[in-house]
């Protein structure tokens, strides 16, 4: 593999375990405002867009109630966040292990800015991320402006990055920014879904990561 010097995370799905609570509030905020309620599998894949545009998805022919959707939706992710979501297992350590060996470590999330920020800050991570760029300060996945902002940020490239995520959305926002793309079975996608859009591999779970990156022979590039 060529030089890697900046690794790309997703949030949602692929380091924090949030894809039930996300399925839970979704379905709470359709029934509150008296849509028919999506089925989880419905939810898991529109999870990774920006909340408005996964609210257009999910319910296409009620786009009138799209505000009250994403405001009642909001309401209870954070009522549900009162126990904060967990990391998966081996996040945190290996977070500390590919900043010691000199990665640059950033988040795309389909978030919004508050919601990330509270998550961070529950988890004492504020400082973990050289850079974090979310849906509502940029544009929603599979487009790659998040990307190309990162790396121009950074000061690298997407040739030296590496994106991560569970969704087709993250794996087809990397195909688009001409970054090479890994994604995890463990989130909102099953594994089929996933391999279909042509990721350079797939891990069913978040230890597999770091030793797919040694297999590989990837190492820091230091600037």
């Amino acid at each position: 593999m060529p030089v890697i010097d900046t690794l790309i995370f997703d949030w949602d799905g692929t380091l924090a375990d949030s894809v039930g609570h996300i399925v839970r509030a979704m379905q709470a905020a359709a029934e509150a405002v008296g849509l028919n309620v999506p089925s989880a599998h419905a939810v898991r894949g529109i999870i990774g867009l920006a909340l408005p545009e996964a609210a257009e998805v999910l319910f296409p022919r009620d786009r009138h109630l799209a505000t009250a959707v994403v405001e009642a939706y909001r309401d209870f992710y954070l009522s549900g966040e009162q126990v904060p979501v967990g990391l998966f297992p081996g996040v945190r350590e290996a977070l500390d292990d590919w900043r010691e060996q000199g990665f640059q470590l950033a988040v795309a999330t389909g978030k919004g800015r508050k919601g990330l920020a509270r998550i961070l800050e529950q988890h004492q991570m504020l400082d973990y991320f050289d850079a974090t760029r979310c849906a509502d300060e940029s544009v929603s996945k599979p487009d790659p402006t998040m990307l190309h902002q990162l790396v121009g940020e950074l000061d690298t490239s997407a040739s030296r990055a590496l994106m991560v995520g569970d969704s087709g959305f993250d794996i087809q926002m990397a195909h688009n920014a001409g970054m090479r793309a890994l994604a995890v079975s463990y989130g909102a996608q099953s594994k089929e879904q996933l391999l279909a859009l042509s990721p350079l591999h797939c891990i069913d779970e978040f230890a597999e990561l770091p030793v797919w990156l040694r297999t590989q022979g990837v190492v820091a590039a230091h600037k």
